[in-house]
């Protein structure tokens, strides 16, 4: 598909080409792989799943969450390459399911994103603290608190913004250099972990030890049944293989969209799959004692890097490339979410939305959005500081907002939904739809067990205050997207805006 098809792709829909389509195949990918980075969630949430099910919940664990999310993936692609539009999961329940049942799609998408980059930049904190200041250059961090937490986030997010303010072309550059990075260092981490670690004994793979309770160190404070211990275990890999719909969002911005997006999904999605059950194993079988790493809880996979007999020289400059990787997926983190802002605004589903969908001329990016995100992200940091909290309030929100299209879709599909993409499920559409939307029910279940019962307070919030915003206001003044005849009023008004753009540029 050449550039011109991609815009009278986004004219069917009523939108104009503000954006600047710079992103090939291979970034849209990137961008994606960037946010679920393995060396962030699959380091960072290791603990979680050896406080759960041990080694088992590690690797068996990670290749069942995988496939779930790998299931979303292949459902989400099919209706991205129906709808290539940024902001896709809030137009993509629009259009199949209505305006009611798209904003509070919007409204769950958007508190997952803010969740994804206020949980990886408390994780680059954390990283940073621990692998480098005091791992590599030696620094005391004993007596290091909230305070410093905060400082660091917010310079964190600042820099991040200051970065996709200044284009997509920076962006992209970034993010796809993290892609190959991240292929790289996880193959160089795992080879770390079993050539001077690794016991090579495989039934710590194949045997689940249920460590809820002070088994675990109190990661998971109640002891719980097995079932519920390996439920609780998949938000490890649901946290890190989640934030793919990046690819989605930045559907204005990539060439061929329509088959690039649904394969920049399902790539990303496969391949963290791959390579992170193997880099899991490598941890598995790295550690000396998986009774006492259990013990360890938070702690955990830090010990286990610290304590490993490598050359000090090449785990200086793992600590460096992983702290890395987690930067540039949170970076990736805040394009997704102002993008989703920036297709939300240009609705008029946000406040004052008419500031938050302005583009600038200059750089073709969604400023006002971009530090919105940012101070969102921060202002999350601040209510929910415990990592765990934040990491599961990221994957139970995203993999809500994932199903809202995807269940909207199985309802509307040969019905109201008839205009599909290159990318088609075919006679597998409507079973992976449902296995999709029973997943997300266990999620839920999962998402809300203690240390994540904090998030039961954001869910209940967020559920009577989109009741009474909907009922109250947004079902008279939201409209939702153009469709039908409004999409042909748009016209002059999109002809305008891109003559404005042209003659800025």
């Amino acid at each position: 598909m050449t550039h011109d098809e991609d815009t009278k792709v986004l004219h069917s829909m009523g939108y104009a080409q503000e954006l600047s389509r710079r992103m090939g195949a291979f970034s849209n990918f990137a961008i994606s792989f960037s946010i679920i980075c393995i060396l962030a969630g699959g380091i960072t949430s290791y603990p979680l799943a050896m406080a759960t099910g041990g080694g088992f919940q590690a690797t068996i664990g990670w290749i069942v969450g995988g496939l779930f999310a790998l299931v979303v993936a292949a459902s989400l692609g099919q209706i991205a390459s129906s709808y290539p539009t940024a902001g896709g999961l809030y137009h993509w329940s629009s259009i199949l399911g209505g305006r009611g049942w798209g904003w509070a799609t919007a409204w769950i998408n958007l508190l997952g994103l803010i969740f994804v980059v206020a949980s990886v930049n408390v994780g680059v904190y954390a990283l940073f603290r621990d692998l480098v200041w005091s791992g590599v250059l030696g620094h005391d961090v004993s007596a290091w608190g909230m305070q410093e937490q905060v400082i660091g986030v917010v310079l964190i997010t600042v820099t991040q913004a200051l970065i996709n303010h200044f284009g997509i072309k920076l962006t992209t550059m970034l993010t796809d250099f993290s892609g190959y990075l991240i292929f790289v260092v996880a193959v160089v981490l795992t080879a770390t972990f079993l050539i001077w670690g690794a016991s090579f004994d495989f039934s710590r793979i194949t045997t689940f030890v249920n460590n809820t309770g002070e088994a675990g160190g109190g990661y998971v404070p109640e002891p719980r049944t097995a079932v519920v211990a390996f439920l609780v275990g998949l938000l490890y890999p649901l946290y890190t293989i989640t934030g793919f719909d990046a690819s989605a969002h930045t559907s204005e911005e990539t060439h061929d969209a329509r088959r690039a997006v649904p394969s920049g999904m399902l790539h990303s999605v496969f391949w963290s799959l791959v390579f992170g059950f193997v880099m899991a194993v490598s941890f598995v079988l790295a550690s000396p004692d998986p009774a006492a790493t259990a013990k360890d809880g938070g702690n955990a996979w830090f010990n286990l890097f610290n304590n490993l007999p490598a050359p000090k020289g090449l785990k200086d400059v793992l600590a460096v490339c992983i702290v890395i990787a987690n930067y540039i997926c949170a970076l990736a983190g805040l394009t997704s979410t102002s993008r989703m802002i920036f297709a939300f605004s240009r609705d008029g589903g946000l406040p004052a939305s008419s500031l938050w969908r302005h583009v600038s001329p200059k750089w073709r990016t969604p400023v006002p959005a971009i530090w919105l995100g940012a101070v969102l992200s921060v202002a999350a940091t601040l209510y929910s500081p415990a990592f765990a909290a934040l990491a599961a309030g990221c994957a139970l929100f995203l993999y809500v907002s994932y199903v809202m299209p995807i269940a909207a879709g199985f309802f509307a599909e040969g019905k109201s939904w008839t205009d599909f993409g290159p990318f088609r499920l075919g006679i597998w559409s409507k079973p992976l739809a449902l296995i999709s939307m029973a997943g997300v029910l266990v999620l839920m279940y999962a998402g809300i067990q203690p240390p994540f019962d904090i998030l039961i307070n954001y869910a209940i919030g967020l559920i009577v205050l989109l009741l009474v915003l909907w009922f109250g206001i947004e079902s008279r003044r939201f409209k939702g997207p153009p469709l039908g005849a409004e999409i042909a009023q748009r016209q002059a008004e999109i002809a305008a805006a891109e003559r404005a753009v042209g003659e800025s540029s």
